[in-house]
């Protein structure tokens, strides 16, 4: 899962976890945040489309990140206000600033699973205390085949849950009819 590989999927037009839209189900969460300052990271942001929503809704303190330029590249294009230091070409795991909240979006499933536990501990050290992990996971049977690789809930409660306290962690009533009943839709407060 190395930039070259990521980049051969943009270049290669294999990008099927690309909707072309902001999920409605992150959407609909974000029309609930009330504080536009809030600092948000989206990792694994690929085209950015929840990012350009955000920043569309008022939102100040985006950042995307991801491992690959290719889409980077084409969310500059398509969002040329976005501010250009808020857009970051690095390996999640070597981000070393503090958000509010991040948003999760395919990207966890994304990883190999034995990054799992690197990935929850990485959340961790990235969020402020008492801050945000919010987002969709895919719901179907963990395999060696992927991206994308399954889980289910009780899967990742046992990830999230040493330090995390999960407030919601349920079926995604409003996902995109292709991953209808695939999805979790959860909240997690970062524990002290």
């Amino acid at each position: 899962m190395t930039q070259d590989f990521w980049s051969k999927k943009y270049q290669n037009k294999q990008t099927g976890w690309d909707v072309g839209y902001p999920i409605p189900a992150l959407t609909n969460y974000i029309d609930q945040l009330k504080n536009k300052s809030l600092k948000i990271l989206i990792p694994g942001c690929g085209n950015g489309y929840e990012a350009a929503y955000l920043h569309k809704e008022g939102f100040t303190n985006v950042y995307i990140a991801d491992i690959t330029e290719e889409p980077l590249t084409n969310f500059k294009n398509q969002n040329p206000t976005f501010p250009k230091n808020h857009i970051l070409h690095i390996d999640f795991f070597n981000l070393q600033l503090k958000f509010d909240l991040i948003l999760e979006h395919t990207f966890f499933c994304a990883l190999p699973p034995t990054k799992r536990t690197e990935y929850v501990n990485k959340m961790h050290h990235l969020l402020n205390p008492e801050a945000t992990l919010a987002g969709l996971l895919f719901s179907f049977p963990l395999s060696e085949e992927g991206p994308p690789f399954g889980g289910n809930k009780e899967l990742y409660v046992s990830y999230l849950s040493p330090l995390f306290n999960i407030k919601t962690m349920e079926l995604c009533y409003n996902s995109i009819k292709p991953r209808t009943g695939r999805e979790l839709f959860f909240i997690a407060k970062t524990k002290k």
